[in-house]
Formats: C-alpha cells, structure tokens, sequence
C-alpha cells in the first residue's frame, strides 16, 4: 500500500471509528464515513468490501492498543519489601488502560452488538481481556514460586483482582454512557483494592 493510499486508509478507520461510536452499528452508513473521511464512498469499499467488514477491523484493531499495557502486567518487577507499592502502580495503570472513554465506547458499542456479531465479541474479548487476563495469571505463577503470593488458582486470582480495580468505574461508565469517576478515584481503587488483593493472597 503506498503512502497516499495507507493514509486513505487510516483516515477511512479513524473516520468510522467516531462514527460508529457516535450513531451505533445500525446508525452508521458508508456516505457518513466517507464524508468525515474525506473521500468517495468508491474509494471506501476499495479500502474495505462491506460495512461490517469496516466495523470488525475497527473492533480487532483495538486490541493491539493493549499491547502496551499486557507488556506491563508481564513486566511486573518483584520484591517481597516494594510487591504492594509495585502492585499499586501497575494497578493504577491498568486502571487507565481500561476506563479509557474510548475503550468504554467500544465496549459498550461490542456488547450492543454481540447479538448480531457473536464470533466477533468474542475474538474481541480473547485477544484483549482474556490475554490480559492470561498475562496477569503468568505474573500472579511467577510471584507464587518466588514465595510472595500464595496462590492455588493463578487465573482466578487474575479474575479477582481485576474485578477489584474495575468494578465501580467501569460499570458506573456502561449505565451512564460515561465515566463518572476522577483521578483521585482511581487511585482510591488502585490502592485499595491491591491491599484487599493481597490480604486474601499474601
């Protein structure tokens, strides 16, 4: 793809992604995305066959914005004296990745449309939460045989301490269609919820 043509092609996925995260699956038409993007409606179904072609590449796009924070759930460095300040911190960032409002947009938007799309909410949901899920256990494995978490389940520990962190902020912004939290929350939940993590698995 030349440079002109893979701008196209950029301008066509981040026009779509407003779109469809503004009007919905059902809401979103291929002259909406052309006109944000600037170009022809031809030039989109050159770049992409079919609407729901768009709206899966957009979806599984999106989780390699997690790469990032996966690589830090892997990376977590360890140390009986500093585990919960280490914890904390990768708590906090975890948090941030994933009360994203974008993120949150997505989500909402993928589960309005789990229905119709089935196989793709999935493959959605197995290359980004459940990877990261995956990561975490593999860290929660490695802390374990070092002696610093006592853990028998690693993935279900994973599952726990997730749902710590994410509980509130992330349910609060799916009823409500947007965040409700502040910084300072965040931090409130990264804290506390490590120190609940760690006097069930310490």
């Amino acid at each position: 793809m030349d440079s002109r043509s893979a701008r196209k092609h950029e301008a066509i996925l981040e026009a779509a992604t407003s779109v469809f995260l503004d009007k919905g699956y059902a809401g979103t038409s291929m002259d909406d995305i052309a006109k944000l993007a600037a170009v022809s409606k031809q030039t989109v179904y050159k770049h992409f066959s079919d609407k729901e072609k768009l709206f899966a590449d957009i979806v599984l796009a999106t989780t390699d914005r997690l790469d990032t924070t996966i690589d830090l759930l892997a990376d977590l460095p360890t140390g009986d004296t500093d585990l919960e300040a280490n914890l904390t911190r990768l708590a906090r960032r975890f948090l941030t990745a994933l009360t994203d409002p974008r993120v949150i947009q997505l989500r909402r938007l993928i589960i309005a449309n789990a229905d119709a799309f089935p196989d793709l909410g999935t493959e959605w949901y197995e290359r980004g939460f459940q990877r990261a899920l995956a990561t975490l256990a593999a860290t929660f494995q490695r802390l374990t045989d070092q002696g610093l978490l006592r853990i028998d389940d690693t993935l279900l520990a994973a599952n726990h301490f997730s749902g710590l962190l994410l509980w509130i902020p992330v349910n609060q912004a799916m009823f409500t269609g947007r965040a409700q939290h502040t910084e300072a929350d965040l931090d409130r939940y990264a804290s506390a919820g490590v120190r609940v993590f760690l006097a069930a698995y310490r």
